[in-house]
C-alpha cells in the first residue's frame, strides 16, 4: 500500500507548466481595457507550477488510497455498496442521453420520455405500485416527498393527522424526514425477535397517526414476521404504511411491497439498481403510490398519449404536491437503472436478492461462534452480530474491529447501528461477492476475534499497514482543515 503522498503544493518548482496555450488574439493591453481596474488581478494565483505528468500521476496516487467497490470488498451495511456493470456506465453516456437538456421540447426527446414512462412501468411492477414519481434526487428526498403525499392525502379528506410511527430499528433518515415534513416522532419498540412489538403498535396507533414508516426487511436484516397483521393494525387506524425501500436488494422478484399492504415506497436506485453509490452523489430516490394517491404526485408526469402517439410532461394536476426538484429528477441514474434491470431481466433480480440473502446468511453463521448473534434466525441480505463479547472481555470496541479490518485490505462493516443493537456490526455482503472473497473476509474477522482475546492492543491501536494510522475522529470532526495554506517564510 502507498504510503503519505505529498501535496501538490509541495511538488511545486518555479518555471514548471502543465499546459501549452496559444498566444491570445487579443492583445493583453486591449483586454485590461475592457474591464475596470478593480478586476484585474495585481499577481498572478498561487497555484501550484507542475509537469502534466507529475499533475496526472499525482492525482491518479491519491485515487489510489482510496478504498472502492472497484478495488475491494465492501461490506457496509444497510448503504447497499453493491458493484455495478459497467455496461449501465456506457449507456448512460450515450449522446442521445448526455447530451440533451430538460428544458428541449418534448418533440426532440420523445426517447428520454420514453425510457422513463417504460422505467415507472418497470418499479411500479418490481414494487407492486400504481405509479411512481421519478423527481426525488436521493433516499431521505424520496422519504419526505412520501410524507408530503400522505399529508396531502389526509389533509384531502379533512384528517387532521401529526404522528408519523417509527421502530426503534428504523434508519436514521426516517425520524428526520418526518420531523422536516412538520410531523411529531413516536417510536416503535422492537420484540425479542427484531419485528415491530405488536402490542406496542396497537397502543400508538391512534386517530392521531398518519403513518407507520417502515423498512422490511429491517436494519436488523430481519424481514418482519407480521406485517400482515401490522398493516391490519396501521390501516385499521386509518393511517398509511410508507416502505423505506433501502434495504430493497433482498426483495427484488421475491415480495412486492405492494401486495403486503405498503401504500407508498420509496426506492434508492443508486443502492439497489446500478449506480455507484457513495462520494455525496448521483443518487434517485423515486416514490411509488397506490391508485388512490396518485393524484398527490409531483408534477410534472410522463404519460402517453395514443392519439399522438407522443410522450408528453402532465402539469395537469390539481392535487398535487407540486415539484419536489428542478426539473424531473436525476436523469442518468435513471438510465443506469433502465439498463440495469433491462440487461438482469426478472430472474436476474431475483437472483440478485437470493444470492445476497445467502451471502449474507453464510457470513452470519460462520462468525456465530467468535461474535455475539443479538438476533439467533435467518436474516435477509444483511446480518447484524455485536463485538459486546469482545468489549467485555478485552476492552476492543466494534470500532477497533473496524479499523483492524483496514489491514486486511477490507471496507469495515457498518459499527455503531442499529442503535438497539450494542457495539453492533453491520455486514452486508451483496450478491455479487465470490465464496472466495466471503471466506477471506470471515478468516479475517475470525483472526481478529483472536487477536482481541490473545494481544487485544493489536486490535485497539489498528490500523497498522494504511497510509495514515489512527486518527483523531473527534478533532477531525470539530476543527477540520478544509483548505491549503501556504507556510509562511
Amino acid at each position: 500500500m502507498k504510503g503519505p503522498q505529498p501535496l501538490i503544493f509541495e511538488l511545486s518548482i518555479p518555471g514548471r507548466t502543465a499546459v501549452s496555450l496559444p498566444e491570445p488574439a487579443v492583445p493583453a493591453r486591449e483586454l485590461a481595457e475592457l474591464f475596470p481596474e478593480e478586476y484585474l488581478r495585481k499577481d498572478p494565483p498561487a497555484l501550484p507550477e507542475v509537469s502534466e505528468v507529475d499533475v496526472v500521476r499525482h492525482f491518479v496516487n491519491l485515487s489510489q488510497l482510496n478504498h472502492a467497490v472497484d478495488t475491494g470488498f465492501y461490506p457496509l451495511g444497510s448503504c447497499t455498496m453493491k458493484y455495478n456493470p459497467k455496461v449501465n456506465e456506457d449507456a448512460a453516456r450515450r449522446p442521445g442521453f448526455a447530451a440533451i437538456h430538460p428544458d428541449q421540447d418534448e418533440s426532440t426527446v420523445q426517447g428520454a420520455m420514453e425510457l422513463l414512462y417504460t422505467l415507472e412501468e418497470y418499479l411500479c411492477e418490481i414494487c407492486g405500485m400504481d405509479n411512481f414519481t421519478l423527481q426525488p434526487a436521493a433516499g431521505a428526498h424520496g422519504e419526505i416527498t412520501g410524507l408530503f403525499i400522505i399529508n396531502a392525502y389526509h389533509e384531502s379528506r379533512n384528517d387532521k393527522r401529526t404522528k408519523v410511527l417509527v421502530p426503534d430499528s428504523a434508519h436514521g433518515t426516517n425520524p428526520a424526514s418526518a420531523a422536516s415534513a412538520g410531523m411529531k416522532i413516536v417510536q416503535v419498540k422492537s420484540d425479542d425477535r427484531g419485528n415491530v412489538d405488536i402490542e406496542d403498535l396497537k397502543a400508538k396507533a391512534g386517530p392521531d397517526v398518519a403513518a407507520l414508516m417502515l423498512t422490511n426487511p429491517n436494519t436488523l436484516g430481519l424481514f418482519d414476521e407480521h406485517i400482515g397483521e401490522i398493516a391490519e393494525i396501521v390501516h385499521g387506524a386509518g393511517a398509511l404504511l410508507y416502505y423505506d425501500g433501502a434495504n430493497a436488494n433482498a426483495i427484488m422478484g421475491k415480495s412486492r411491497p405492494g401486495d403486503i399492504g405498503f401504500d407508498v415506497i420509496h426506492l434508492n436506485l443508486h443502492k439497489t439498481f446500478s449506480t455507484p453509490h457513495g462520494g455525496g452523489g448521483p443518487g434517485s430516490g423515486p416514490v411509488g403510490v397506490k391508485k388512490f394517491l396518485s393524484p398527490f404526485l409531483p408534477a410534472p408526469v410522463v404519460r402517453f398519449n395514443e392519439a399522438t402517439g407522443k410522450f408528453f410532461w402532465d402539469s395537469d394536476r390539481p392535487q398535487s404536491i407540486g415539484r419536489v426538484h428542478s426539473f424531473n429528477g436525476n436523469f442518468g441514474v435513471m438510465v443506469k437503472t433502465w439498463a440495469y434491470i433491462r440487461s438482469m431481466g426478472p430472474d436476474g433480480l431475483r437472483a440478485a436478492s437470493e444470492y445476497a440473502v445467502l451471502n449474507a446468511n453464510y457470513i452470519m453463521r460462520k462468525l456465530q461462534p467468535y461474535y455475539d448473534l443479538p438476533y439467533d434466525r435467518a436474516c435477509m441480505h444483511e446480518c447484524v452480530l455485536s463485538g459486546s463479547r469482545q468489549k467485555k472481555s478485552a476492552d476492543v470496541k466494534t470500532l477497533d474491529i473496524a479499523k483492524r479490518l483496514l489491514d486486511f485490505g477490507f471496507h469495515a462493516p457498518t459499527v455503531y447501528f442499529p442503535l438497539i443493537v450494542d457495539e453492533a456490526l453491520m455486514i452486508e455482503p451483496t450478491e455479487t461477492e465470490s465464496k472466495e472473497t466471503l471466506d477471506s473476509f470471515i478468516d479475517a474477522m475470525i483472526r481478529i476475534a483472536k487477536e482481541a482475546k490473545d494481544d487485544p492492543d493489536v486490535v485497539r491501536e489498528a490500523p497498522h499497514d494504511t497510509p495514515v494510522g489512527r486518527l483523531d475522529e473527534t478533532t477531525a470532526a470539530r476543527k477540520p482543515i478544509l483548505r491549503y495554506t501556504a507556510e509562511e517564510e
